[in-house]
């Protein structure tokens, strides 16, 4: 079959990189990027990070555009509906849905994300957002500029990068997370908790194993009542309690749903002409041996681009596998982790976890090596990335860092 229409749904750092390698890849047909913000595509992760702080001159920031609008136009040949959301997707028809027009596709690539999660009943006060979108960033910072007393519900990433900000302003933070322990499912029990420490180490009350019996005020958004009565004062709550994939508008489609859209290791779906990338996709990714889907700034990346390419040339689909990786920004640390926190053991390599600003943390599965996290070790967490992808046993492993803790304790001599 001939290829003259794609489509892309979701306007997102996936749908873009889908855009920008169909057209290097020499595809000269129609392209249309369909999302559901009336923005042009932007870049999430700074949205929790840079774009809360203040500025040095005062002012506001520049939202985190990827390109300016006339690169969709000119460059890349993009016919763009912004501002709506796609609504169905006919796959006998070949037709996407969006409100009562049909858009005709020969190939799809859905990269519609996920959704962040809510609280129920908090919709109609002010002052309570999730932080998804370029709108929640916006509302965040102006209460913070505006000296609010936050309380972050979710001691995640990017919760935990809101009060990060919070206290950097010099604002009353209170962080509330249901379970004993932060970030169990991306770290692992001890590493979470040592995480967890840097919240009380920069003057963030932490509050763990409690929930959330209710978010109460009129019109604006006045205290959290926990599950023990316990009432938090607060004029900004920041809802961080996970997201789910955007895949409702699916149903009935014919696409396997199941905790996302259901791929191959080519980002296929099994339907003719479908293809997922990004936070929506679950695949099998196959240098981790297991079904994933993730919500990571690279890999959504990279699968973007790899599914355009699959979908316009299916005959030569490149399998994609990766190790996985993610970074967040707490306080002054940076927080990196690659691989799977799903370890029969958690060893700290280098550093001390309850008293180093530094410190390394390897993670085993039976005798390989499966994961890594560093908490201000930016030079060795693609090393250790690297070792993962490259399946090194866990003998290896450790002798790598036992080598690298050497190598720093030499430098660190000589330049005594």
């Amino acid at each position: 079959m001939s290829i003259e229409r794609m489509v892309v749904v979701g306007a997102s750092l996936a749908g873009l990189r889908a855009v920008e390698a169909a057209r290097k890849a020499g595809f000269g047909g129609s392209i249309t990027l369909i999302g559901a913000e009336r923005h042009l595509p932007y870049n999430r992760p700074p949205l929790s990070k840079a774009f809360l702080a203040p500025l040095a001159g005062g002012g506001e920031p520049q939202p985190p555009f990827f390109r300016p609008a006339e690169v969709y136009a000119d460059g890349l040949g993009v016919d763009l509906m912004l501002g709506e959301p796609a609504t169905g997707l006919d796959t006998d028809r070949r037709v996407v849905r969006v409100g009562d027009r049909d858009v005709p596709y020969d190939v799809v690539v859905i990269a519609t994300g996920a959704r962040a999660r809510t609280l129920p009943g908090t919709g109609r006060l002010q002052g309570v957002f999730a932080l998804r979108t370029l709108e929640d960033a916006l509302g965040v910072r102006a209460a913070l500029d505006a000296g609010a007393r936050t309380v972050v519900i979710g001691a995640g990433f990017i919760g935990s990068e809101v009060a990060s900000a919070a206290r950097k302003r010099g604002l009353d933070v209170t962080v509330v997370e249901a379970l004993p322990t932060p970030l169990v499912r991306a770290t692992g029990t001890r590493m979470g908790a040592a995480i967890a420490a840097l919240h009380e180490a920069n003057g963030t009350r932490l509050l763990c194993g409690t929930g959330v019996r209710a978010v109460e005020g009129g019109a604006t958004v006045e205290r959290v009542v926990l599950e023990d009565g316990t009432a938090l004062e607060a004029d900004l709550v920041v809802v961080g309690i996970g997201a789910s994939p955007a895949v409702e508008w699916l149903e009935g489609s014919g696409l396997t749903l199941d905790n996302g859209i259901a791929c191959d290791e080519t980002m296929y779906t099994g339907v003719p002409g479908v293809y997922a990338a990004g936070d929506v996709a679950n695949w099998f990714n196959g240098v981790m041996g297991r079904r994933q889907r993730l919500e990571h700034w690279t890999s959504a990346a990279e699968q973007g681009a790899i599914a355009a390419c699959n979908a316009l040339a299916p005959r030569h689909s490149t399998p994609y596998g990766t190790v996985p990786y993610f970074w967040s920004d707490w306080y002054d640390s940076r927080i990196q982790f690659v691989g799977s926190p799903e370890a029969d053991e958690v060893r700290l390599v280098d550093g001390d976890a309850s008293r180093d600003r530094r410190w390394i943390a390897l993670y085993r599965s039976g005798d390989r090596l499966i994961g890594a996290l560093t908490v201000n070790g930016p030079t060795d967490i693609m090393k250790y990335r690297g070792l993962i992808r490259e399946q090194a046993g866990w003998d290896e492993a450790l002798a790598f860092a036992d080598k690298r803790r050497e190598l720093a304790a030499a430098k660190a001599a000589v330049a005594v």
